[in-house]
């Protein structure tokens, strides 16, 4: 039986298998602060839960996420959430406060996700764009609809990429700079061919093998796919994964703090569409003054 917490839904579909459903989707499934930490819930409950061995996570509506949300009321306060990490002074004035809290609500959540000890699989359907990116690049393996598509577009506002910079580690150096570049969108098929998805199933198929392909996964040891698991993390991060992640959310923050003292918010409006770039001075200002 599934459960609301705050935007996100639980449910446990078949023995073995939890799936977290995003659950904003007259927004697209766009993150707000309250969304991520009740996602950041969720996937605690399925940790800690024993008869949970794989979680699938997907996405309410036709959209998996369009990324951050950039309306008037995107964004709350830290105060008052379940903080992960350490990072405070998210008041400080200057780039300490933005980078306080992106290393806490993107980063931190991020790559505690990652290491979250059961396989798990983002289902992604319709069009997964900049920051959505984060919440399937976290998961073990990637299944997609035929009609997905996947899009980084911030290049165009002034930002080298989402925060949790994983591009060329989904998609090899070459062909994660032309996505970026182009900021073109990548197919469902295309992104299989990459490697970046796992598998690619017909639409109207997709929740039904996502669940199979977590049965036949549950079936396994949870020891054994625990440390299958910890195994190949480890192997990305002794090939540098970790220490590039790090380094480019600090390049990232200087993308921030450059066009903060040129344009007075840590994004270049030029690059935006009009409508969007009419609000950016207000939502940024919403933002930094709910820190």
């Amino acid at each position: 039986m599934a459960e609301a917490e705050a935007s996100v839904l639980y449910a446990v579909p078949a023995p073995g298998v939890a799936r977290v459903t995003l659950n904003r989707p007259q927004r697209k499934n766009a993150q707000n602060v309250e969304l991520l930490y009740a996602l950041d819930a969720a996937f605690q409950r399925a940790a800690r839960d024993p008869a949970v061995k794989v979680v699938i996570l997907d996405a309410a509506g036709d959209t998996f996420s369009s990324g951050h949300d950039l309306s008037a009321d995107a964004d709350s306060p830290l105060e008052g959430f379940n903080l992960v990490g350490l990072w405070a002074d998210f008041q400080a004035p200057g780039q300490e406060g933005q980078m306080g809290r992106e290393w806490e609500i993107y980063l931190g959540l991020c790559e505690r996700w990652r290491s979250l000890p059961k396989p798990t699989i983002a289902q992604v359907q319709g069009k997964c764009i900049a920051g959505g990116l984060m919440l399937a690049w976290v998961c073990d393996l990637i299944v997609a609809g035929e009609t997905a598509s996947f899009q980084d577009p911030v290049v165009a506002f002034g930002i080298c990429g989402a925060e949790y910079f994983m591009h060329p580690f989904e998609l090899g150096a070459r062909r994660a700079k032309d996505w970026l570049f182009t900021s073109d969108w990548l197919s469902a098929e295309e992104a299989r061919q990459v490697g970046m998805v796992s598998r690619v199933f017909p639409d109207a198929e997709l929740a039904a093998e996502t669940l199979s392909l977590a049965q036949r996964i549950a079936q396994k040891p949870l020891f054994a796919l625990k440390m299958a698991k910890e195994a190949i993390n480890q192997s990305q991060d002794a090939a540098g994964r970790r220490t590039a992640l790090l380094q480019s959310f600090s390049i990232h923050q200087l993308c921030h703090s450059h066009w903060r003292s040129i344009h007075g918010v840590p994004v270049d409006p030029s690059g935006l569409p009009p409508k969007l770039r009419e609000g950016i001075y207000d939502y940024f200002r919403k933002v930094e003054d709910g820190r």
